[in-house]
């Protein structure tokens, strides 16, 4: 569901501009039908990104789950990352994550994590969709609301689970300019620094609530902007931008050049594939067709299914964790399983950084040895209810190809793709287009045109 302010009511869960569209009384509801569909007796588990907005949203979702009967443990500023690694350690029966990710300073959001830190499926969150809109909250008598207890430990805790998996001694000397856009990722790269000795260069370390230094998107365009200028006075080896929340991360390369968010997940795989062959890629129909390439290279196969991080949490449930190397997206949100496939920046920067270490080789130099492939990505604004003529329509006139209508539509040859979707975050039509070899731009171009034609 959509109006006008730009709020979005999904699946996926509750997005908006705050004041505007997003609510208080959002945030009391939403967090309500949470406190009614998760069990009590465990407790649950709140964090927040450093938004303005993120005290009020805060409040509101404590209180609600309080009243449900539920003790809350506040995380405080953290990232979601962060509440899912608290989650699993403080064995709680689910926890909120209230931010928006990558999306400007006015807006606001609230994820929903089960008991096993990991976002909830579709079933759980069709049900937790229908408490919220037949509003059959649970809540409790005055002397059995539940209480309200501050863990500061969280991203120290986090960090003990990042050192069971990474050589953090064997990565001092690397030199790396982060960019923290103002956000999660700040607090907790600098206890990082501090601990380890990391030679990590951060920019935008201020963590900010009503101003960000720039656009929190982790894309190579707004890497070029803020890391390209650095990388080579500094000496660095390579670049990392967050987003507000730190479960995306884009990069640059040690010439500065900013590299594709489409290829972190490729990346990733080929690192962890070399250790574990022969296992499952996870990916929505959106992702580069290069981690096909990197899969068979290593035995492995790739599984596709529709955007959205619900869809990859069913896709995950239908196979046992040891069949699976790597699960993610082409946004720079990857999941990897030694952390039980959580999407997280941090640990993805780490894993580029021991894969540089174990090669001998920049990013750079890395991502040469792949075949090429060249990726458009377009989105037009949703203002007209045609999607599905548009789609049949797109259909039709490609009659040669391989059509996948499991998420809008998916058209692909043996050396090229295109995904026409609607955007579960945002009231627009996404358009991406990749072709092995050159850019197919005429192919792009026709598709924005048509696309235009409708809306």
């Amino acid at each position: 569901m959509r109006g006008d302010s730009g709020l979005r009511i999904s699946p996926v869960g509750l997005r908006g501009i705050v004041g505007r569209g997003l609510t208080a009384t959002h945030f009391l509801d939403f967090a309500a039908a949470f406190g009614t569909f998760i069990e009590r007796g465990r407790p649950v588990v709140v964090g927040r990104d450093p938004r303005s907005s993120g005290r009020m949203a805060r409040e509101g979702v404590v209180s609600a789950l309080m009243a449900c009967g539920h003790e809350v443990i506040d995380l405080g500023v953290v990232s979601t990352p962060v509440v899912q690694h608290a989650l699993q350690r403080l064995d709680a029966a689910g926890g909120i994550a209230i931010s928006a990710s990558h999306n400007a300073a006015e807006w606001n959001a609230l994820r929903f994590l089960g008991a096993n830190g990991t976002y909830l499926s579709t079933a759980e969150s069709n049900e937790l969709l229908d408490i919220y809109h037949l509003r059959k909250f649970r809540f409790v008598e005055w002397d059995s609301i539940g209480t309200l207890r501050e863990d500061a430990t969280a991203i120290e805790r986090y960090i003990d689970d990042l050192e069971q998996v990474f050589d953090f001694a064997a990565l001092r000397g690397m030199r790396v300019v982060v960019d923290c856009c103002n956000g999660t990722s700040a607090p907790t790269l600098r206890r990082i620094v501090d601990r380890f000795g990391l030679d990590l260069v951060l920019i935008n370390e201020r963590v900010e609530g009503d101003a960000f230094a720039h656009e929190p998107t982790t894309s190579a365009r707004m890497v070029e902007l803020q890391l390209g200028p650095l990388i080579q006075p500094l000496q660095a080896r390579a670049g990392f931008l967050f987003d507000i929340d730190s479960d995306r991360v884009a990069m640059a390369d040690d010439l500065g050049r900013g590299v594709s968010e489409e290829m972190m997940l490729p990346l990733l795989a080929d690192h962890l594939m070399t250790h574990t062959p022969g296992r499952i890629a996870i990916t929505n129909l959106s992702s580069s067709a290069l981690l096909e390439e990197v899969a068979a290279k290593h035995g492995g196969r790739v599984v596709r299914v529709p955007v959205g991080r619900q869809a990859a949490m069913d896709a995950l449930a239908a196979y046992r964790p040891e069949q699976i190397a790597v699960a993610g997206e082409g946004t720079g949100a990857v999941m990897m399983p030694q952390f039980r496939f959580i999407y997280d920046g941090i640990a993805s920067m780490l894993a580029v950084m021991t894969m540089m270490r174990e090669r001998g080789q920049t990013v750079r130099e890395i991502l040469a040895s792949y075949p090429r492939f060249e990726i458009l990505k377009g989105e037009i604004p949703l203002e007209s209810p045609r999607v599905p003529a548009l789609l049949m329509d797109l259909q039709d006139d490609y009659p040669d190809a391989r059509i996948d209508r499991s998420d809008g539509l998916r058209v692909s040859w043996p050396d090229r793709w295109f995904h026409v979707r609607v955007s579960q975050t945002e009231p627009i039509l996404r358009v991406i287009c990749e072709q092995r070899g050159e850019a197919p731009s005429a192919l792009f171009e026709s598709l924005m045109d048509k696309v235009r034609s409708y809306s």
